[in-house]
C-alpha cells in the first residue's frame, strides 16, 4: 500500500516537472507533501460487518484503486468493525425516522377509515332488519315463507360481499404512494353517500311511521345489499380491469450507466405507473454498482487536470499588466491547442486500459473456477466418506460450507475486487449461498453464476433495498393519467430513473383475399427427347 502510494506520487511529480522548470523546487516540495498525504489517506480502510447489507454503500463511492494482490496481505471481509456517527448522520437518521413515523401514521389512519366504512356497510342491512323487532315488535306483521327466504338471500349476499371486499381492498400494501388513489377515494365517497341516503330514507319512511309491513323492510335491506354488490363490481372494473389493456409504451433509463428497459402499461396515473415500473425495476435491471463508474470518472479527471494555467502577477490596472495579459492570452491559446491534441490520443489509453482489465478479469475468473471446482470435488469426496460413518458423525451443509470456504476465499476475493463487486457480497452471504448449493446438490457452475454475472437487485441483500425510499418528480400532477410524451423521474440516492411515455399507435388491419385456384399450375413434360 505504501509502495504503491510512493510510486504514484513520484509519477505525478515527474509529469509536472516536465511542464514547469521554473518552479521545480517548490513543486518537488509540494508533491512530496502530497505524497505523504496520499500515503496517509490510502492507509485508512473503512470496513463494514459481513452480516450487514452492503449494496450501495457510501464507502464504495470514495474507494481508491488499490493493488490487485490485496488478498495476499489484507482480509477483505472481517468479523468486527468500528462505527462512528457524525452530526450529519444523526440528522439524516432523525429525518428518516420522522418520515417513517409520518408514513406509518398515514397508513394506519387510512386503514382505520377503511375499517370504519366497512363496518358501517355490513352492519347497516342487519340494523335494518333488527331495529323493527326492538322498537315496535307488537305492530309487525308475521313474516311468511317468502320473507324467510329473503333472510337466507341477505345472509349469503353479505357473506359473498365480505369475501369480495376482503380480496380486493384488504391486501398487503405494496408501497406508500405520495397522493391518494383517485378511484379508491371516489368509490369510498360513493359508498358513504349511498349508505347515508339509505339511512335517511329508512329513518323518514320506516322509523318515523313505524311501518308494520316487515316483508317490505326485508326487501328494502335486500335492495341495499344488491346495490353494494354492484358497487363492488364497479370497483373491480375501475381498479383492476381498466389497466389491463396496454395503451402506453414507457422507456426507463438509469441515469448513471444508461441501462434501459421498455414496458407496456395501461390506463394508469403517474404515481401508479411509477409503482409498476419500480416493481419491475427490482426484477429486470441489474444491480446499481457505483464502483464501476469510478474508473471513467478518474480517467476524465486525469485528462482535465492535464492543463493548468496560473496567473503569477495577479490582476493589474496598468499598461504593462495589460500587455502581459495579452501575451498570457496568446500563450494560453497555444497551451489549450496542445492539450486538445493530447486529448485526441486518449482513445488509445482507453483501449489499452480496457484490454488490460479484460485480461485480468479472465485470469481471475479462470483461477476462481478452478478453485471452486476443486472445492466441490472435495465435497463429493467428503460425502462419500460420510456415508460410511455413523449418523451422528455426519457433517451438516453449514459446517461443510465453512470447511471448504477458505480454499476458495482468496480467489473469490480477488475476482470480486477486480470486477468491483466486493461491496455486493459479504462473507456471511457467500457461506449461506455455498451451504444452499451443497444442500441442493448444485454444480460449481451454479454456485458461481451469481458472482460471474451481475443479477437483479432482488438477488442481493433484502435489508437494504427493502428500506429504500424513492422520490417521484413530475411536472404534471401525480394523480393525473399518463399521456403521450409525458416524462417523470424516480430518484433514489445518487441515481435516478428517467421515464418517457409514448402512446401505442392505433393499428388498422385490412384483409386481402387470395383465390386458392390462382396458385394451381400445370407442368407439361415433353414425351419425346432428342437423341
Amino acid at each position: 500500500m505504501d509502495t504503491e502510494s510512493t510510486y504514484s506520487g513520484y509519477s505525478y511529480y515527474s509529469g509536472r516537472s516536465r511542464g514547469s522548470h521554473r518552479h521545480g523546487e517548490r513543486s518537488r516540495d509540494r508533491h512530496k507533501s502530497r505524497g505523504k498525504d496520499s500515503r496517509s489517506e490510502k492507509s485508512v480502510t473503512i470496513t463494514t460487518p459481513p452480516a450487514e447489507p452492503l449494496l450501495g454503500d457510501s464507502a464504495v463511492r470514495g474507494e481508491q484503486v488499490q493493488d490487485d494482490n490485496w488478498g495476499e496481505t489484507t482480509t477483505a471481509v472481517t468479523g468486527t468493525s468500528e462505527h462512528s456517527l457524525s452530526q450529519e448522520d444523526i440528522v439524516r437518521i432523525t429525518k428518516d425516522l420522522e418520515d417513517s413515523v409520518g408514513l406509518d401514521c398515514r397508513r394506519y389512519f387510512t386503514l382505520a377509515l377503511a375499517v370504519v366504512l366497512g363496518l358501517l356497510v355490513f352492519l347497516t342491512p342487519i340494523a335494518f332488519l333488527v331495529l323493527p323487532h326492538l322498537l315496535w315488535p307488537e305492530k309487525l306483521q308475521s313474516c311468511g315463507t317468502a320473507c324467510e327466504g329473503l333472510f337466507i338471500s341477505v345472509a349469503f349476499k353479505l357473506l359473498i360481499l365480505l369475501l369480495a371486499v376482503w380480496a380486493l381492498f384488504f391486501r398487503q400494501p405494496r408501497a406508500g404512494l405520495p397522493r391518494v388513489l383517485v378511484f379508491r377515494a371516489l368509490l369510498a365517497v360513493l359508498v358513504l353517500l349511498f349508505v347515508v341516503a339509505y339511512w335517511l330514507f329508512y329513518g323518514v319512511r320506516i322509523l318515523d311511521s313505524q311501518d308494520e309491513n316487515y316483508q317490505g323492510i326485508v326487501q328494502y335491506a335486500v335492495s341495499l345489499v344488491d346495490a353494494l354488490l354492484f358497487i363492488h363490481y364497479l370497483a373491480i372494473v375501475l381498479l383492476e380491469l381498466r389497466q389491463l389493456q396496454p395503451c402506453f409504451s414507457v422507456c426507463v433509463t438509469r441515469s448513471t450507466d444508461g441501462e434501459m428497459r421498455h414496458y407496456n402499461l395501461g390506463q394508469l396515473s403517474i404515481q401508479r405507473a411509477a409503482l409498476a415500473i419500480l416493481e419491475r425495476y427490482y426484477c429486470d435491471f441489474p444491480v446499481h454498482n457505483p464502483a464501476l463508474l469510478s474508473a471513467s470518472k478518474s480517467r476524465a479527471a486525469k485528462h482535465l487536470a492535464g492543463l493548468k494555467v496560473y496567473n503569477v502577477d495577479g490582476p493589474g490596472n496598468n499598461a504593462a499588466a495589460a500587455a502581459a495579459a495579452g501575451m498570457a492570452h496568446s500563450q494560453s491559446r497555444a497551451m489549450i491547442a496542445a492539450a486538445a491534441r493530447r486529448r485526441d490520443t486518449s482513445h488509445n489509453e482507453l483501449y489499452y486500459e480496457e484490454a488490460e482489465h479484460e485480461r485480468r478479469v479472465r485470469k481471475r475468473k479462470a483461477r476462481l473456477v478452478v478453485a471452486v471446482e476443486e472445492a466441490f470435488t472435495h465435497i463429493k469426496r467428503m460425502q462419500e466418506e460420510e456415508q460410511k460413518k455413523a449418523p451422528g458423525d455426519v457433517m451438516d451443509p453449514r459446517e461443510a460450507a465453512q470447511a471448504i470456504f477458505p480454499s476458495m476465499a482468496r480467489a473469490l476475493q480477488k475476482y470480486l475486487r477486480t470486477t468491483k463487486q466486493q461491496h455486493c457480497h459479504s462473507m456471511e452471504s457467500i457461506q449461506q449461498h455455498l451451504a444452499f448449493c451443497i444442500t441442493n446438490n448444485m454444480t460449481p457452475k451454479a454456485f458461481l453464476e451469481c458472482y460471474l454475472t451481475p443479477g437483479p437487485t432482488l438477488q442481493y441483500s433484502r435489508d437494504h433495498w427493502l428500506a429504500r425510499r424513492w422520490t417521484l418528480i413530475s411536472e404534471a400532477s401525480v394523480t393525473s393519467g399518463l399521456k403521450d410524451g409525458s416524462t417523470f423521474l424516480l430518484r433514489c440516492g445518487d441515481f435516478s430513473l428517467v421515464v418517457t411515455t409514448k402512446r401505442i399507435p392505433y393499428i388498422q388491419m385490412s384483409e386481402e383475399y387470395i383465390d386458392p385456384k390462382s396458385h394451381k399450375f400445370v407442368l407439361r413434360l415433353q414425351s419425346e427427347t432428342s437423341v
